[in-house]
């Protein structure tokens, strides 16, 4: 049974620097990205208690070298990483060092670049399965054709939703992806094939990039908000996979999809809301049948009605239920370790009403999804209050 947390835990501050394809060095990415979150807060470092650094490709002391760089004031500098949920497991664990007592004022920052990285995923010495020597894109391409055989999807399906998500990225100054037009379905569909159905433009943007969030109590919350609408975590929940009857460890890329329906399951019990309640959603949209298979998983639409979704226009900005409001993975980007934490960043502004004109109208709860490889998914729920 999913529980509260048993103090109250408030983002106060968020920062992030632009998604890019430019090989910057990820530590001033992550210095421009935590100042500007400690900046949003209204503090100075001094007063963060603890800090989670999440990443992929750095060194063994990159995070702890880069704290530095903030203040040598001593606090617990913790390393994260959990594949692409890195950033969000990073989230979650300085939600619960407030939500336990352990600490008033906690980090979550997230810097990389994909470019800078080789070999990731790799077995080393062990034993060599299906996953050590396939692509992702070949798993997802996989994914996706089955789906097109179970369900009826098209390639026309995938290739809208990816164009929703590079039109979303165009109002979003730090995506890493910012097309200068409307982009189309003909034209994702008429870009280069990387595995069907899958062309390039259906494809993440992986490059460099950094996002940092800092939460809080709700005494320093509320001293901190200056009037300011308050953001409170209701639900912080990770999960990794669960053993069923016949079960095969294939080590998939993401995992069983019944993990992502558990994980959301305890993260509404834990928030006491429900998919009806949702005003907006970022989660893992590596490829575009990714997003359309969360959907269903989240409970937002049955079983094989993700693709009505997208035919109605439901999960673009002004739909029912707007997905990847940034761009998503898609198009905003997805460097590995502040990928998560881009989301938090998104939808704290998206909750704050300061997203410009990418913004939901009268958004008052956001769910954030993300799943890594190795079976690992994290969900976070985020609600408006006012300060």
């Amino acid at each position: 049974m999913a529980t509260k947390l048993a103090r109250d835990v408030y983002v106060i501050g968020v920062g992030m620097h632009r998604f890019n394809n430019e090989r910057l060095a990820s530590a001033a990415m992550a210095d421009v990205a935590g100042m500007q979150a400690l900046d949003d807060a209204g503090i100075g470092f001094p007063e963060v208690g603890a800090l989670y650094n999440g990443y992929l490709g750095g060194g063994l002391t990159s995070g702890v070298g880069i704290a530095k760089e903030f203040g040598l004031t001593g606090i617990p500098v913790t390393h994260v990483e959990n594949a692409s949920a890195t950033g969000s497991c990073a989230f979650g664990e300085a939600v619960h060092a407030v939500a336990g007592g352990r600490v008033d004022v906690a980090m979550a920052l997230g810097f990389d670049d994909m470019n800078r990285m080789g070999g990731l995923g790799r077995s080393g010495g062990r034993r060599m399965g299906a996953e050590d020597v396939m692509l992702p894109a070949a798993f997802f391409a996989m994914w996706a054709t089955r789906r097109m055989h179970d369900v009826g999807t098209t390639a026309e399906t995938f290739a809208a939703i990816a164009a929703k998500n590079w039109n979303h990225a165009r109002a979003n100054p730090l995506a890493q992806r910012r097309a200068d037009h409307e982009v189309t379905i003909d034209e994702v569909l008429g870009s280069t094939m990387i595995s069907y159905p899958h062309t390039s433009m259906m494809a993440c943007a992986a490059g460099g990039g950094a996002a940092a969030a800092i939460v809080a109590t709700r005494e320093v919350a509320e001293r901190l908000s200056s009037g300011r609408p308050l953001v409170r975590v209701t639900a912080s929940q990770q999960r990794s996979e669960t053993y069923t009857d016949g079960h095969v460890f294939l080590g998939a890329v993401i995992g069983p999809a019944q993990m992502t329906r558990d994980t959301a399951g305890d993260a509404y019990e834990q928030a006491g809301v429900g998919p009806d309640d949702l005003d907006l959603v970022q989660v893992h949209d590596a490829f575009p049948v990714e997003e359309l298979v969360y959907y269903e998983l989240l409970g937002i639409c049955g079983d094989g009605e993700g693709d009505r979704l997208v035919a109605e226009g439901a999960t673009r900005l002004g739909g029912r239920i707007p997905f990847s409001t940034d761009g998503g993975l898609t198009a905003r980007g997805h460097p590995g370790g502040p990928t998560g934490l881009a989301q938090i960043h998104e939808t704290t502004l998206q909750l704050r009403h300061e997203a410009g004109a990418r913004q939901v109208q009268r958004a008052r709860t956001g769910l954030c999804h993300m799943a890594g490889a190795g079976s690992v998914c994290v969900v976070h729920i985020l609600q408006r209050t006012e300060g």
